[in-house]
């Protein structure tokens, strides 16, 4: 494997990746050292910076991974960032209260190999002469799923990211009962890809990598993950389909891309039980969250007593969101990273990290993980100033109730 190291240009803020003896530039990442450790000794935050934090997150925009017209476009973590930024949810605004974890290192790839055959990382690596050639080439057959001639590197740079906030936050738990939240403000997402391949717009399975690491490097034996994106995550699904120590917990929209998730699909062997998949109605919003968090999400997290909560947040949910039909509001996102953020504090010591997976209208997604820290830091919602309420419609109430009832008797809840 070729070592990267990004090395940021004083001046103008761009990052340069090093690939052998050459470099090219990419705007808006962030750097990155290689190092024994995932993080830097000397970016590693101080204690009183760990102690004093409510927020850690990390950035990898993956500018060059980019398609015109896609709908998961390289302009998402930037609408992400500068929403933060106009709404003052930054370091530079909020002081200590939020860290923004600035230098880590790409994944390796035995983090990768640790859910993705190695056959497939290697094979991608020697397809990015082809997508220089090219410009673009298609990874996924006939699928939606794209390479560009960055596409390797700047996948294993947001996987790092998402690794290098499991060490922050695992650190901050050492020293303090109510330890920051971390959210990999990363793309391309995850969640779909199978440890064979890509799959739905995903490389690699950043939270699925997140958890094998978190027990490998950290001893987290049990590891509680919960998808909230308006799709079922099919890739972390498989990659754990059989572990009895990774709980698997997914709510996503009926019918909806890639057709996997049903309420039979439990896990098998040993991992029978550890895999939760509850399939909503369209037109489930606000109401239908609130149930399905405290009568399902709670039950199964209390029972299974993590040591870890890992959180694949898509915010496709969103009721402008073009790709779904759910109802999801930005004050359904408020609700959803307050209520796991108190989970992981009563269930494991506070550990928790969000990674973004999906939400194509950038107005939405940005409103709302903006919302999503406010929640995180203990911040008082803003989304009556972005959610209307006369575009929301009666939510199917009787096909909500039974849909939950019906997982509650499959799980035992």
């Amino acid at each position: 494997m070729l070592l990267h190291n990004l090395r940021r240009s004083p001046a103008s803020g761009s990052v340069s990746f090093l690939v052998g003896n050459g470099f090219f530039c990419r705007k808006s990442q962030r750097v990155v050292n290689r190092c024994s450790f995932r993080i830097s000794n000397s970016s590693l935050p101080s204690i009183e910076q760990l102690s004093d934090a409510r927020v850690i997150y990390s950035v990898a925009p993956s500018m060059g991974h980019n398609q015109e017209s896609h709908p998961e476009s390289h302009f998402r973590v930037p609408s992400i960032v500068n929403a933060l930024e106009e709404m003052k949810l930054t370091p530079k605004f909020r002081g200590s209260e939020i860290i923004e974890l600035q230098h880590f290192e790409p994944a390796s790839v035995d983090d990768i190999a640790s859910v993705h055959a190695r056959a497939y990382v290697f094979g991608l690596e020697k397809v990015m002469d082809q997508a220089m050639e090219k410009g673009l080439i298609l990874i996924e057959g006939s699928g939606p799923t794209y390479a560009t001639s960055t596409t390797f590197q700047e996948s294993i740079v947001a996987a790092g990211a998402g690794l290098a906030l499991v060490d922050s936050v695992v650190a901050a738990s050492k020293i303090k009962r109510d330890p920051p939240t971390g959210f990999a403000l990363i793309r391309p997402p995850g969640h779909h890809a199978v440890p064979q391949g890509p799959m739905g717009f995903c490389v690699f399975g950043n939270v699925a990598i997140a958890a094998r690491y978190a027990q490998r490097v950290h001893a987290l034996k049990r590891v509680f993950i919960i998808d909230f994106d308006v799709h079922h995550g099919n890739g972390t699904n498989d990659a754990f389909y059989d572990d009895p120590d990774i709980f698997f917990l997914s709510f996503h929209q009926d019918g909806s891309y890639p057709g996997t998730g049903k309420f039979d699909e439990v896990g098998t062997g040993d991992g029978e039980g550890t895999t939760l998949n509850l399939p909503l109605p369209g037109g489930s919003g606000d109401t239908a969250i609130r149930t399905v968090f405290d009568e399902v999400v709670v039950p199964c997290a209390q029972r299974f007593k993590p040591d870890i909560i890992l959180v694949s947040a898509g915010y496709d949910g969103h009721v402008l969101d073009p790709l779904a039909n759910l109802q999801f509001t930005t004050g359904t996102y408020y609700m959803l990273a307050s209520s796991i953020k108190q989970l992981a504090k009563d269930l494991c010591g506070g550990r928790c990290v969000f990674f973004l997976e999906g939400g194509y209208n950038l107005k939405s997604l940005s409103y709302s993980v903006a919302d999503s820290f406010r929640a995180l830091i203990g911040d008082q919602s803003l989304a009556s100033e972005f959610d209307n309420p006369n575009i929301l419609y009666e939510e199917p109430t009787a096909k909500i109730k039974q849909a939950i009832q019906r997982i509650k008797h499959i799980h035992s809840l």
